[in-house]
């Protein structure tokens, strides 16, 4: 059972969503308001967040971008704006995945599963146990064990698909992954993801461990392929 806080003001998606996961054991929050919402991210703490984009009064870019500022807890935008730059640009603000309304409730629970699973990555995509230990990358540290990343010894805020994204690009350095396999291995997603959640946690990635993230060192870019972490002396 996951502990979900949606963020939506359409009563009959608030009703419609709440009821199918309810159905499946989840404890549903709703705040109509991203004011309302973020009030109630504090004092619920739920383990997910379903935000929607077009909210009164503090959009659910805004909400998105607030919460992001310090918190990880995964977040994914469930919204009727399907146009690609929405997309992005929600993925951009720092959501873990984007949902086109109207999504039943089987896909809605497959998403936050993988979502989820993403938030404790002790175990790779077949069960087997990553390497332990605490990685020194040039000023980046990776702590395998705690699940702390630093830079410069300053720790990084880092939101679940960004940190499995960086767990498994260093579990092996030099190796290039296209798109698709980062989409299967970090998100779980063989049939139904967008190769575009790839792209927008890389960047969000880079904004946070590079020094110059339009000239990456650490997470770079293999054109017309995908991307490998460094290598990085």
């Amino acid at each position: 059972m996951a502990r979900v806080l949606l963020i939506e003001d359409d009563p009959a998606v608030q009703k419609g969503v709440s009821l199918a996961l309810g159905r499946r054991g989840h404890d549903v929050e709703i705040a109509a308001r991203g004011e309302t919402g973020l009030l109630a991210l504090e004092r619920y703490r739920p383990d997910l967040v379903l935000l929607d984009l077009m909210l009164p009064q503090m959009s659910g870019l805004e909400v998105c971008r607030r919460i992001r500022e310090s918190k990880q807890v995964p977040i994914i935008i469930l919204s009727a704006r399907g146009d690609e730059i929405d997309m992005v640009v929600g993925l951009e603000a720092g959501a873990d995945d984007y949902i086109t309304k109207p999504a039943s409730g089987e896909i809605i629970e497959a998403r936050m599963k993988a979502v989820l699973r993403r938030v404790a990555p002790s175990q790779d995509a077949h069960g087997a146990e990553p390497p332990v230990g605490v990685e020194h990358y040039a000023g980046l540290t990776v702590d395998r064990t705690t699940l702390v990343v630093t830079k410069n010894g300053a720790e990084l805020t880092l939101a679940p698909s960004e940190l499995k994204l960086l767990l498994f690009l260093t579990s092996t350095p030099g190796k290039v992954h296209s798109r698709q396999q980062l989409l299967e291995q970090v998100w779980e997603y063989a049939f139904y993801g967008d190769v575009r959640l790839v792209d927008a946690c890389v960047m969000r990635l880079r904004a946070k461990i590079e020094n110059h993230p339009r000239r990456p060192v650490y997470v770079q870019t293999v054109r017309g392929f995908g991307y490998r972490f460094g290598p990085v002396e």
